[in-house]
């Protein structure tokens, strides 16, 4: 009998230690920050003004990076790049239809003891089912949906149809993930990737009334009168009809009010960072995977190598690293999350990376990148370019090679491949460019 009162007692604080254990504050158990990742879908540079809270809790609380750019932009080449850190032509991601078969940071940050999750988009080649390296998946089919209401997700590995727009229904998904995020005794990943503002970019019911007075789009380059010095995809192409104007004005102004919606639910999610106290340990990541065009040389696609389509918003929130806001004008990319993230999680970083963690420039590094590759294939024009920040030279499959200055030409409007005074700089670039996109025998690490 006193056996059993003393097994009894020992059993009863065995009990009691477990959950006072399960009561102990995350960070007392592992100080590595959060993650969240927040991926936009055809977010051009050039629309901030239309997100006032994220650009107050995120952009005005940490770095703005000015010369943000997406190394090959289209949807589902240019996520593999965020989730490996490699350029296309080593990840083998060409087009959407491409498989991702190497090994992302979130498998590795997964083995490494943090909690992930993916609300929103994954790749256009998957089929949305629940991956085994996220605790906690909410999905759709491939790359788009037919309408932001009404959805079909696939939620932790069941599919059903949700009542409501999708944005919210994310969001939701987002607050929920957030409160079992704050129950463990780990660190968290969460990649949050809305469709705003990809097609069909549906407006919430509540913000179709709003921009009724948005003044039309027309820069320098608005469907440019003269591109006899283009490749033949773009030169080719007829000048924009009335018509085609008051679409292109229509698909801006909705796109827009995409991003309404949006702001919205980010400014929501950050208020549950504040009351789970985790915001000043969350290292809050912004970016798109690719702009838009909207009449710029006659285009409305994305897929060229031009600022309106490989430029994006690009911020970091992170207090313990960056004390203060400021902008970033140095070079970077969407190659350069991944090393970021296997840097701050003290996660070992793959040999085969592109990108460079962004943490050596935040701590004020003056060894930074000069030049970066961005690269394109055959569904929409194939084509290669070096980016300086100022200068532009591009290759374009089978066609004319294009050189800018975006210090005197923003609109890159003039051609200047044949142009004297730049020889010099378009031999150096065109020796780089041909560095840079020869392929690495990397393995997938599958």
């Amino acid at each position: 009998m006193q056996y059993l009162k003393r097994f009894n007692l020992s059993f009863l604080l065995l009990a009691f230690l477990l959950q006072a254990c399960q009561a102990i504050p995350r960070f007392f158990n592992d100080e590595r920050p959060n993650f969240l990742i927040i991926v936009t879908d055809d977010q051009r540079f050039d629309t901030m003004e239309f997100m006032p809270n994220t650009q107050k809790l995120i952009f005005d609380e940490g770095v703005t990076f000015s010369k943000a750019y997406i190394t090959t932009p289209y949807c589902c080449p240019s996520r593999a790049s965020i989730l490996t850190g490699l350029y296309a032509h080593n990840h083998e991601v060409y087009v959407n239809e491409d498989k991702l078969n190497y090994k992302t940071f979130v498998e590795d940050l997964h083995n490494n003891g943090y909690y992930t999750g993916l609300v929103g988009k994954y790749l256009n080649s998957w089929d949305g089912a629940e991956r085994p390296e996220y605790d906690y998946w909410v999905s759709f089919w491939g790359g788009t949906v037919p309408s932001y209401y009404d959805p079909d997700l696939n939620v932790n590995g069941t599919w059903s149809k949700h009542t409501g727009y999708i944005t919210y229904l994310f969001k939701d998904h987002v607050i929920q993930f957030l409160d079992k995020a704050a129950n463990q005794r780990k660190p968290f990943l969460l990649l949050f990737a809305p469709n705003a503002p990809h097609a069909p970019f549906t407006p919430a019911k509540e913000d179709t009334g709003l921009y009724q007075d948005l003044p039309p789009f027309r820069p320098e380059s608005y469907n440019e009168e003269d591109n006899s010095d283009k490749p033949i995809s773009i030169s080719g192409k007829p000048l924009l009809t009335e018509e085609e104007s008051t679409k292109l004005d229509n698909l801006r102004r909705r796109q827009i009010l995409t991003l309404t919606a949006l702001d919205r639910s980010i400014g929501e999610i950050m208020a549950k960072l504040e009351e789970t106290g985790e915001m000043d340990n969350t290292v809050v990541i912004f970016i798109s995977d690719n702009g838009h065009h909207w009449g710029e040389h006659r285009m409305d696609q994305k897929n060229t190598a031009y600022e309106e389509s490989v430029k994006v918003p690009f911020a970091i929130r992170y207090p313990p690293l960056i004390s203060a806001p400021y902008t970033e004008d140095r070079l970077v990319a969407n190659i350069d999350i991944a090393p970021t993230l296997y840097e701050l999680s003290e996660t070992k970083m793959p040999d085969s990376i592109d990108g460079l963690s962004l943490v050596k420039l935040l701590k004020g590094t003056e060894d930074w990148r000069t030049c970066l590759l961005m690269e394109a294939w055959p569904e929409r024009g194939a084509w290669t370019s070096i980016h300086t920040g100022q200068y532009v030279y591009i290759e374009n499959d089978g066609y004319i090679s294009e050189f800018y200055d975006l210090k005197i030409d923003p609109y890159q409007m003039e051609n200047k491949i044949d142009a004297e005074e730049y020889q010099a700089i378009i031999q150096e670039l065109q020796v780089t460019l041909q560095e840079e996109k020869i392929p690495r025998n990397i393995s997938s690490g599958k």
